[in-house]
């Protein structure tokens, strides 16, 4: 088997990829639909009845659709599997979406519900097992060898030099570097890197060696040269890529390009909850998720933690304080007051061994249970359950002057738990790399937000009271 792929590999079937995907997927898609009939009915005569005919070529009509929409098709060398899931389970679900939209619309009565429902169990397991089974089988081609693209790398600078590293940092993705071209000069920097040769040599070499991939890692102020390049690679059916230094212009690890007519438009990094449906969805599951635990927990916690923290130190139940949230606007803060009352409580953060932290309150900071009465704040919409956490008025305006991008963390609404807090970036800051490690990570999380990220972190933060914290004081 593995010398049929070799012989195929080194063909350019990357030419018939897309069709040949779109077939893999309707095959698997209608295995899918006979599995589901067979569980169902114990026999195929019922996909043969009217109604069921016009779900089926429905379901391959709409999954051939989602297929050829945005490339969804693609399965990029260095992308990880992980991705890869995370965009079929998406199309999954809209997928399914649209069909029960269609049989409703269509007052389909008898179509069975639970053959859907193992149709679509049937075609997620088939489907990632088959995404699963092509990654590994395209990895152990490339290893040995085959099915590589011959690359080379124009612009011989710390761009391109990380770009080199990322290509040629695992076989399994495909890429055979050549080398760097770059001017000949003595005194440029480009010396510290191996040159194969210059802007002038270009041309003979991707001839010769029949490279597939060039990759541009000039500064734009070398337009000529650049327009020269281009006019090589598409004269000689080189594949030709640009790397944009963005990161000259900004710390953040993404970027999006957005299309205003043609014009493209290059954005500092992309925030997936500008997006309405998102917010939509964060919205209903951060209602959701508080509800449950104010409904489920509060009616017979509230009143133990009422009466221990009274009888431990005079003073109110509920600490409020003054906090920045979303776009740097003030709120109040809920929590379980878990220190004696003092007159530097909105102003010092709390330490390690902190006097003012009562015994009791020792250990609801280190179960998070003094942060309960937060849920209240995400059900008043000043809180998200996830997110960076929110921090007294001082400290972010203290924090905003020294950290250049410290303000990017308020994009989103504060949470009550995090990114930064499950990675271990919680508690008293301090040094200044504490808290731009904590930045860090609230912008990654901005950057990447999904729902399933949001339950990621719930879970681990879940996990982190059980194991405890050292952090947490």
């Amino acid at each position: 088997m593995m010398k049929i792929l070799e012989e195929l590999s080194r063909f350019r079937v990357s030419r018939y990829f897309k069709l040949l995907f779109v077939i893999w997927d309707v095959i698997l898609l209608n295995t899918a639909i006979i599995l589901s009939a067979l569980a169902r009915f114990g026999s195929l005569d019922e996909l043969f009845v009217k109604e069921e005919k016009t779900v089926t070529l429905l379901a391959n009509l709409i999954w051939i659709g989602l297929l050829l929409n945005k490339d969804s098709y693609r399965m990029v060398r260095i992308e990880r599997i992980e991705s890869i899931v995370k965009r079929t389970i998406r199309k999954i679900i809209i997928h399914a979406s649209l069909i029960a939209i269609f049989v409703v619309f269509l007052k389909f009565s008898d179509i069975s519900r639970l053959r859907l429902l193992y149709f679509y169990l049937f075609f997620f397991v088939i489907l990632l097992v088959s995404r699963y089974i092509s990654m590994k089988v395209l990895k152990e081609i490339r290893a040995k060898g085959y099915n590589f693209k011959k690359i080379i790398i124009v612009g011989a600078n710390d761009t391109g030099e990380k770009m080199r590293k990322i290509l040629a940092k695992n076989l399994t993705y495909g890429y055979k570097f050549l080398g760097f071209f770059d001017e000949k000069s003595t005194s440029s920097p480009s010396q510290l890197f191996e040159i194969a040769g210059g802007f002038e040599d270009i041309e003979e070499f991707v001839i010769k060696e029949k490279v597939d991939e060039l990759y541009v890692a000039l500064h734009i102020d070398n337009v000529e040269t650049i327009n020269k390049i281009i006019k090589i690679c598409e004269q000689n059916l080189v594949r030709i890529k640009f790397i944009p230094d963005f990161q000259l212009y900004t710390k953040s690890s993404k970027v999006e390009v957005a299309f205003y007519e043609n014009t493209p438009v290059l954005m500092l990094r992309p925030e997936p909850l500008e997006l309405a449906l998102n917010r939509i969805l964060k919205k209903v599951f951060d209602i959701c998720f508080a509800s449950l635990v104010i409904i489920l927990i509060f009616p017979w916690l509230f009143p133990i933690l009422m009466i221990i923290i009274k009888l431990e130190s005079p003073g109110p139940i509920f600490f409020k304080q003054p906090r920045s949230g979303r776009d740097n606007r003030t709120f109040t803060c809920l929590k379980f007051r878990s220190m004696y009352l003092n007159d530097l409580a909105h102003d010092k953060q709390a330490g390690k061994g902190d006097s003012r932290v009562t015994k009791f309150g020792v250990f609801m900071r280190k179960t998070s249970i003094d942060e309960l009465p937060q849920f209240f704040n995400v059900l008043f919409g000043n809180m998200s359950v996830v997110g960076p956490r929110p921090h007294m008025i001082n400290l972010a305006k203290e924090y905003g002057e020294l950290i250049a991008n410290y303000s990017v963390r308020h994009y989103a609404k504060p949470g009550i738990t995090g990114w930064a807090q499950v990675n271990g970036y919680r508690g008293e800051t301090k040094k200044l790399v504490d808290m731009e490690n904590r930045v860090e990570c609230d912008i990654w999380y901005i950057e990447n937000w999904s729902l399933l990220l949001d339950v990621k972190i719930i879970v681990r933060t879940l996990m982190n009271i059980v194991k405890g914290e050292e952090n947490a004081y």
